[in-house]
């Protein structure tokens, strides 16, 4: 197999990431929401300091791609002026916390998102890529979305669960952040540290709670392009956005702020029909480019050896089920399994079918023979 670098972190504002096209930094919007101005100004940053692309992150994060080591300095300036920047990249790092996109001002997971921020010092030195989910709406929404502990609503209130768990502990009001620092405390002492995610930390879960709390059905589904009552969800394929069309939208608009979702998606808050937008903003639900998952691939990632999107584009509309298209075998793009995934080897593919692999070494040409048959 191809060998592969395997990163222990995640990208941030301070402390970015280099990758194929130049540095990759990440900006982490508090309560996965950007005022209008904030927005506008993210736009025009990534134009003036990166290659004008922003990536939308199954953590409901923001990447600005293409940054040059002359530009990271100037970029950073214009996010702090956009207050988008965290006082220090520690803190940074430890701010990896999912919110339900559909919060409103006051409820349980805008009120545990904000505790959660404030006291982000209380912390154990945790492994760099966890994170914290605050699902405390109606219904859990984020059951599939990355995170290491999950504040959710269960069947008889809100509980706190580790994942890897199905059941959690039931929380008191005004002691839910107490309860989870406490767990990530435990966590470190347990020695979760060298497993690197609580998933697969096997210790038995502290004795100084019961876990038998149930997470309530997950009855609300990811949100899908079109309009709904929060304001019109917009979709791009892969999660990449052109800045200059995002730009062009919001100026058309009278949109006061945009949120970002953890499914390649953002809502702009109170519009309720959709704007002329360019062809790259997507409000079809069942838009082919919107099924299918793709990583930057080669040559933007030095990790893949084959380009990827062109060709999921393509494959896109042969396609009913889920499709996964991977530079290289980490598959960064898809953390759960695709009925259908290509996986990039020595500028070559192998295709994994239903999980079983059904074809190694296919040139570009050999795959799409081969679905156009399908």
């Amino acid at each position: 197999m191809t060998e592969f670098d395997v990163k222990g972190w995640c990208p941030g504002a301070l402390r970015p990431m280099q990758s194929g096209d130049g540095w990759v930094v990440r900006v982490r919007p508090r309560l996965a929401r950007l005022t209008r101005a904030q927005a506008l100004g993210l736009c025009d940053a990534a134009q003036s300091f990166g290659a004008g692309l922003i990536d939308l992150t199954n953590r409901a994060n923001l990447q600005i791609r293409g940054v040059s080591d002359a530009a990271l300095a100037p970029l950073q300036q214009a996010l702090a002026a956009l207050d988008l920047l965290d006082s220090d990249a520690d803190l940074e790092s430890r701010r990896n916390i999912l919110i339900a996109p559909d919060w409103a001002d006051g409820d349980d997971s805008a009120r545990l998102w904000a505790e959660l921020a404030g006291r982000l010092a209380e912390l154990p030195e945790l492994p760099p890529k966890m994170g914290f989910a605050m699902d405390a709406g109606p219904a859990p929404v984020l059951s599939n979305d990355p995170a290491d502990f999950r504040i959710e609503c269960g069947q008889h209130g809100l509980t706190l669960r580790a994942e890897g768990r199905a059941l959690g502990m039931a929380l008191q009001h005004g002691q839910e952040i107490d309860s989870l620092i406490r767990l990530c405390r435990w966590f470190v002492d347990t020695g979760g540290a060298q497993s690197g995610r609580m998933a697969r930390h096997h210790a038995p879960l502290p004795d100084w709670a019961i876990w038998d709390a149930a997470p309530a059905p997950p009855s609300r589904a990811p949100f899908r392009a079109g309009a709904m009552p929060l304001g019109l969800v917009v979709g791009a394929a892969f999660g990449q956005i052109i800045a200059r069309d995002l730009a062009q939208v919001l100026a058309v608009s009278d949109v006061p702020a945009m949120r970002v979702t953890p499914w390649r998606c953002l809502v702009l808050e109170g519009v309720t029909a959709a704007p002329a937008l360019p062809a790259s903003l997507i409000v079809t639900p069942d838009h082919p480019a919107l099924r299918v998952d793709a990583c930057a691939g080669a040559p933007l990632c030095p990790q893949a050896s084959v380009e990827t999107r062109a060709l999921a584009l393509e494959l896109a509309p042969m396609v009913d089920g889920s499709l996964h298209v991977s530079g290289c075998a980490k598959g960064c793009a898809r953390a759960r399994a695709a009925d259908i995934t290509l996986i990039g080897r020595d500028g070559r593919f192998d295709l994994i079918m239903q999980g079983r692999t059904d074809a190694t070494g296919l040139s570009r040409s050999q795959i799409l023979t081969r679905f156009e048959r399908l």
